[in-house]
């Protein structure tokens, strides 16, 4: 079993968060638990840090760690990167959309519309409106969970982004990933690339249903 502190000892020890964690312990910590790996420090990628650069690589891939749970879309069998849950004390992951209709649409509406690119149809509430993108709560038929309420069409929207909480791969600002929201009706994997990180919760724009491959360093 892996200890942290053998993991701690082979690294620069600078603290200086570049990595995307408060410290190095944190760092190790996460590289212990496999949700990040050894080149996502930059100070370790140096040339000086070569030889124990190495050694961690060698240590954790031959060490016996309990591997993630693997996030499998329904679809496709897509393999993501990550479960996208939903902000705290919020009902799904929120969406922002682009909206094309001439429909009036205001804060707390609920809308009826149909993602680019996916054949499901979506009811919403309306969280916020800022410069004419709506940001959405996925809510699903309130006939179906017994509410009754005015739904507006809102036709064809484009889905810009994503904002929740992984569950899973801790990713890099910048970097392109494959997710899975928690709500998609269609269990269906994701693209997009992480525009804002702090703790486990994420921004995720450039959305798309295609699935896009990791960038290389």
């Amino acid at each position: 079993m892996i200890k942290e502190e053998t993991l701690m000892t082979l690294l620069p020890g600078f603290n200086c968060g570049a990595c995307g964690y408060v410290n190095c312990a944190v760092f190790a910590s996460a590289l212990k638990e496999r949700k990040a790996m050894p080149e996502r420090c930059p100070v370790f990628r140096q040339e000086r840090f070569k030889e124990q650069f190495e050694k961690i690589n060698g240590i954790l891939n031959s060490a016996n760690i309990e591997q993630k749970e693997t996030y499998v879309g329904l679809i496709d069998k897509a393999k993501a990167d990550f479960l996208l849950h939903p902000l705290p004390g919020e009902p799904s992951c929120r969406e922002t959309l682009a909206c094309f209709s001439a429909n009036k649409i205001s804060k707390d509406d609920v809308i009826r519309y149909r993602p680019l690119g996916c054949p499901i149809t979506h009811f919403a509430r309306v969280v916020e409106i800022d410069n004419g993108l709506l940001d959405v709560w996925v809510i699903g038929p309130g006939k179906l969970l017994g509410r009754e309420e005015k739904v507006i069409e809102a036709g064809i929207c484009m889905v810009l982004s994503f904002s929740g909480v992984i569950e899973g791969m801790r990713p890099s600002v910048g970097q392109t990933v494959k997710f899975l929201p928690a709500h998609c009706m269609m269990g269906k994997v994701h693209s997009g690339v992480i525009v804002s990180l702090e703790d486990e919760t994420t921004r995720i724009d450039c959305i798309d249903l295609k699935i896009w491959e990791h960038t290389k360093d």
